[in-house]
């Protein structure tokens, strides 16, 4: 399968948060305006809403099965049948809005927060947090505007860190031991006209995938941070990227038809002139990705 398909069309206002759970063989994902999770079936195909009502801006499998959710609201852990549980929803007297996150090694969550300031149509700065195993929280960098995609290297020495509004993709020197991060940096800058930086994960080889909200495609770059590949994605607004299926090498990829961030728009942007997305799509290019890590944090 070498084209691309379309996997499902909820027509989603901003698709988001693939996670393939590797032991079910399924695919989840999230509208997170429209207050959707669903779950689609590799063996069957089939797919379905399995909850609606909660926002989820960010998504990882916790190691005792449950799910861990991150949303404007903070970081809960969920079983999906019952109402998640808080675990933490301030952190250092800020307050934790939250999209996106990622699972370390050691079981702890990163996660950026998103502060959008109508008055002024811009993003305040905000912070990149660690939640620790015992559920403490802690501020690891700050200067944020709008937090999106993170991964680590197959090698977890460092970390990749999407922030959208300054279409910058930062990488940070990572240490296991601690949790700590050092030495940001810019990986890849991204040129107005072509996007925004959105959701992203890192493949086997180490290469670093990345959606292009505006940008209508995918980007592979290597570990210098050079472009090694671009693929075309029919929806303007690709939000995010995961691999899965039973060896890892089908590449999923979400998209948005909400036209929400359009101050952001590249110069001679207009939604009605493409399709913006909505739909969840896959294809394989024979390349393989990784397993994300569980979450080990649990309530203080």
């Amino acid at each position: 399968m070498k084209q691309i398909e379309v996997v499902a069309d909820y027509g989603d206002l901003c698709g988001e948060g693939p996670l393939w759970h590797q032991r079910e063989q399924a695919l989840y994902w999230t509208d997170i305006t429209g207050k959707r999770l669903y779950r689609w079936t590799y063996r069957d195909s089939k797919h379905q809403i399995i909850h609606q009502g909660l926002e989820v801006s960010g998504i990882a499998q916790h190691e005792s099965g449950n799910f861990v959710v991150v949303n404007s609201g903070g970081v809960w852990i969920w079983d999906l049948q019952n109402d998640p549980i808080l675990i933490v929803d301030t952190i250092e007297n800020k307050k934790c809005a939250l999209n996106d996150c990622i699972v370390d090694p050691e079981g702890r969550i990163f996660s950026g927060s998103c502060f959008y300031d109508a008055a002024k149509d811009s993003y305040a700065r905000g912070y990149l947090f660690r939640i620790d195993a015992d559920g403490s929280g802690h501020v690891v960098d700050e200067g944020i505007s709008l937090a999106n995609g993170l991964g680590f290297s197959p090698d977890s020495s460092t970390l990749y860190f999407a922030d959208s509004a300054e279409r910058v993709i930062f990488a940070y020197d990572y240490r296991a031991l601690d949790g700590s991060l050092r030495n940001r940096r810019r990986f890849v800058s991204v040129p107005s006209h072509e996007g925004l930086p959105d959701g992203l994960t890192v493949d086997a080889e180490g290469f670093i995938w990345c959606a292009q909200w505006f940008g209508g495609c995918i980007v592979r770059y290597d570990p210098d941070g050079k472009e090694e590949q671009r693929i075309s994605v029919p929806a303007a607004q690709s939000s995010s990227v995961a691999f899965g299926g039973p060896d890892l090498s089908d590449i999923f990829i979400t998209s948005a038809a909400l036209d929400d961030s359009l101050p952001l728009a590249p110069p001679g942007y207009f939604p009605t002139a493409q399709r913006t997305g909505g739909a969840l799509y896959r294809m394989n290019l024979g390349i393989q990705g990784r397993l994300e890590y569980k979450a080990r944090v649990r309530k203080p």
